[in-house]
C-alpha cells in the first residue's frame, strides 16, 4: 500500500486527548505537556492529534506546540464532529474548524477527520454535507488531507469507503484485545481498509490505558517473553507492525509514559513471528475476563444531566472484575473522583448515543450500582 501523506516521521503519534492534569484539578498541566512535546520532537516525532471535542486539548496544543515550534516541523491532525453532543446544527458543525484554528493557532491542519463516524451519526454527516465540506476546506488550503475516524461494523466501513473513495486515510481502533472482538471487529475493519488501499491511523492501541496494566495472567505471558519490556510496548508494537498502518496514536498522560513509548518507537522494530505468537497468547488470556470495554474517551460525560463520571466508575468496576477484591472496589467506588453514583442515572441515554464503543451504559451502570453500592 502506497503512502505519501507523511515523511521523515516516527510511526508513533502523540494523541493529545489524555494530557496530564494539574494535581488536584481537571486543568491540563501545560508545563509537563511542553516537556512531553519537546521529548517527542527531539526523538523524531512529528505527528500530533487533537480534536474540537477534546476539552482543553486544543489550547494546550497551542501553548505546548504551535506557539513554540515552526509550523513546518510538525503534522497536526484535528477533527469535525457533527454528533449531537458536539453541535446542534449544520452551521455549528461547519464552524468547528474556525474555532479549532483559533484555539490552536496552527494556520491549517495537515490531517482533518470526519470524526467518529458510525451508524448513529452517519445520516447527520450526510445531511449536513460534511463530506463535500471537508473537500472544500482542502481546496481553500485550510487542510492538507482529509479522512475519517470510525467506530462501527466492517459492513458500514465498506459502505463509507465505497461512497467516499477520495478519503485519503482512515483512523481505526486497533489493539490486540479488540483484534477478534465481535463488537469492535478490529481485524475485520483493518482488512476492509487495506482492501480499499487506505493508509491506516491507529487509535486506542493500548485501549485507553487498559493494556498498559493488564490482568495478571496477561502480565505473566508478556513478562515471560521479555521481562524488560513494558506492557504498553507490546500493545503499541503490535499495532505498529501491521502492514498498511501509517501512524499509531498513543494518548500519553505524563512524561514517564512518553519516555517509555519513545524507548521502543524511536527505532521501531516490528514484531517477529515469535512475538506475534506472544500476542496471540496474551489475547487468549484476556478473553478470560468479562471487562467493560470502556476506553475512557469521556464523550459520554459532558451531556450527562446527573454529572455521573461514567469512565471512572467503569474503571473501578473493571478492577473488581479483574482482581475480585470487592471490599477494595467498594472503597475505591466511594472515593471515585467527583460526580454522582451510578444509581443516579435517569436513563436519558445521551451517553449511549455519544459512546463510540456502543456500550449499553444504562444497564452497565445498573450492574455497578447493584455490585458496588
Amino acid at each position: 500500500m502506497e503512502n505519501d501523506l507523511i515523511n521523515n516521521c516516527m510511526k508513533l503519534g502523540f494523541g493529545m486527548m489524555r494530557l496530564p492534569k494539574q494535581e488536584g484539578s481537571d486543568a491540563i498541566d501545560v508545563e509537563q505537556t511542553k516537556q512531553m512535546v519537546d521529548a517527542f520532537i527531539e526523538a523524531g516525532g512529528r505527528y500530533f492529534d487533537t480534536a474540537y471535542v477534546y476539552v482543553g486539548s486544543e489550547a494546550a496544543t497551542k501553548a505546548a506546540l504551535c506557539d513554540r515550534y515552526p509550523r513546518e516541523q510538525y503534522y497536526l491532525a484535528n477533527k469535525l464532529n457533527a454528533s449531537d453532543f458536539a453541535c446542534k446544527s449544520e452551521e455549528e458543525a461547519k464552524n468547528e474548524i474556525r474555532v479549532s484554528l483559533e484555539r490552536t493557532g496552527a494556520g491549517y491542519f495537515d490531517f482533518y477527520l470526519v470524526h467518529g463516524v458510525d451508524a448513529g451519526n452517519k445520516k447527520k454527516y450526510d445531511d449536513y454535507g460534511i463530506w463535500d465540506y471537508v473537500k472544500t476546506l482542502k481546496e481553500e488550503g485550510l487542510i492538507r488531507h482529509y479522512g475519517f475516524s470510525f467506530h462501527d461494523t466492517p459492513e458500514l466501513l465498506t459502505e463509507l469507503l465505497t461512497e467516499h473513495p477520495d478519503a485519503e486515510f482512515v483512523q481505526l481502533q486497533i489493539n490486540y484485545s479488540d483484534w477478534e472482538d465481535p463488537l469492535i471487529a478490529s481485524r475485520l475493519c483493518y482488512e476492509v481498509a487495506t482492501r480499499h488501499g487506505k493508509p491506516i491511523i491507529v487509535m486506542e492501541p493500548v485501549k485507553g490505558g487498559a493494556l498498559a496494566d493488564p490482568p495478571q495472567k496477561v502480565k505473566d505471558v508478556l513478562h515471560a517473553a521479555d521481562p524488560d519490556a513494558s506492557y504498553a510496548s507490546w500493545a503499541i508494537r503490535f499495532a505498529s507492525s501491521l502492514p498498511g498502518v501509517m501512524m499509531v496514536l498513543s494518548g500519553m498522560s505524563n512524561l514517564a509514559q512518553m519516555e517509555d513509548n519513545l524507548s521502543f518507537m524511536r527505532h521501531f522494530q516490528p514484531l517477529n513471528e515469535e512475538e506475534m505468537q506472544v500476542m496471540k497468547d496474551a489475547h487468549e488470556a484476556l478473553q478470560q475476563f468479562d471487562r467493560i470495554a470502556c476506553t475512557s474517551c469521556h464523550y459520554c460525560t459532558p451531556g450527562c444531566p446527573m454529572d455521573i463520571h461514567i469512565p471512572e466508575i467503569f474503571a473501578v468496576m473493571n478492577n473488581y472484575k479483574m482482581y475480585g477484591d470487592l471490599k477494595e472496589a467498594r472503597n475505591a467506588y466511594g472515593w471515585r473522583p467527583g460526580g454522582e453514583k451510578a444509581s443516579a442515572c435517569v436513563q436519558c441515554a445521551q451517553c449511549e448515543d455519544a459512546c463510540p464503543q456502543h456500550l449499553p451504559i444504562i444497564s452497565l451502570l445498573e450492574e455497578v450500582a447493584e455490585t458496588l453500592e
